[in-house]
């Protein structure tokens, strides 16, 4: 039991995810995520269109963009009678949410647009979990904050596809 807290605590030290689960004798073990769970969550995330709008570039480029460069959010404001809003940096905000704190946020998420934030809503909880897991496993830097929402009548700095 010694063994295993300590472990956990390493594991958190040094910046990996750690996920809980009961067996069926009730005690808990750790376990990092594995290789089919993250790869799992990369096709949600290539399926799901997340690099469509989180990661800087990646349709002009048909999709050729290295991992390390992924869901880092970008400049490219989407402007129409809610605001301006900015793909946000899916890196950052993955980095403060557990595991289970995303799954409970993802059921509950209402964004505004273009995000199409009800999808989440219908993914299956293993397809969040992965999700998760393949986000905090990307390589490299994890960039900065995209740029603040914009209330309505506000004009951003930067470009922005406008919707009518």
């Amino acid at each position: 039991m010694h063994t295993t807290i300590r472990m956990r605590a390493l594991a958190m030290a040094i910046g990996l995810p750690v996920v809980l689960t009961v067996t069926s004798a009730g005690a808990q073990t750790t376990r990092a995520p594995g290789k089919p769970e993250i790869e799992r969550g990369r096709y949600v995330v290539v399926l799901g269109g997340c690099n469509d709008c989180h990661t800087e570039g990646y349709a002009p480029k048909a999709g050729k963009v290295p991992p390390a460069e992924w869901l880092k959010g970008s400049v490219l404001g989407f402007r129409g009678g809610w605001g301006t809003t900015y793909p946000s940096n899916l890196r950052l905000y993955f980095a403060r949410l557990t595991a289970d704190q995303w799954v409970a946020q993802a059921r509950t998420l209402q964004s505004r647009p273009p995000m199409p934030w009800f999808t989440l809503h219908d993914m299956t909880e293993a397809d969040l979990r992965a999700m998760h897991a393949f986000v905090r496993s990307l390589p490299g830097p994890p960039g900065d904050p995209a740029p603040a929402f914009l209330p309505p009548g506000q004009m951003p700095q930067g470009p922005a596809v406008v919707y009518p």
